[in-house]
């Protein structure tokens, strides 16, 4: 009698990647829902910065001072948890190019500010908070954007 090869077949493949469902399928949701964690994160730290700061150096200097300090954080938890880069490959590129992202935000929400204090010189420190988390609302937008497809495009698909 002739020998039947016969092979083994697993009726369930094995999950070599998930299967997600819905909106969580399309990868900028998902990288939108962790953008979103971190930049909670963030923009209480640079609100609770800028409260800070603003009594010493004035509405302005607070703003890039919290700005500033909250960069570094910003882009590493973008980099680590939004866009699932890790690693030390192009980190240092990717932290100068944050700076870039930094500097729009700024101008974004400096002009804000300048703005308001041209109408009202006397703004309260509720306004200049509410100002700038308005204009963090466009700034993140924008920085989104770049994160998304510039700084990270390597990873857009994670």
């Amino acid at each position: 009698m002739p020998a039947i090869e016969t092979r083994q077949t697993s009726l369930s493949r094995p999950n070599t990647s998930k299967r997600r469902k819905g909106v969580l399928r399309y990868p900028v949701v998902r990288q939108l829902i962790r953008f979103t964690g971190v930049g909670i994160i963030c923009t209480v730290t640079s609100l609770a910065l800028y409260a800070l700061f603003r009594p010493w150096l004035g509405p302005q200097p607070a703003n890039a001072a919290a700005l500033i300090i909250t960069s570094l954080m910003n882009t590493a938890l973008n980099r680590r948890l939004t866009f699932k880069i890790s690693g030390n490959r192009k980190r240092t590129r990717d932290h100068l190019n944050g700076l870039i992202v930094i500097a729009v935000a700024l101008v974004i929400t400096g002009g804000s500010l300048g703005v308001l204090h041209a109408f009202r010189p006397e703004a309260t420190l509720e306004e200049d908070l509410w100002t700038t988390t308005l204009s963090g609302f466009v700034a993140t937008a924008v920085r989104f954007t770049m994160l998304r497809h510039w700084i990270f495009r390597r990873a857009r698909h994670v």
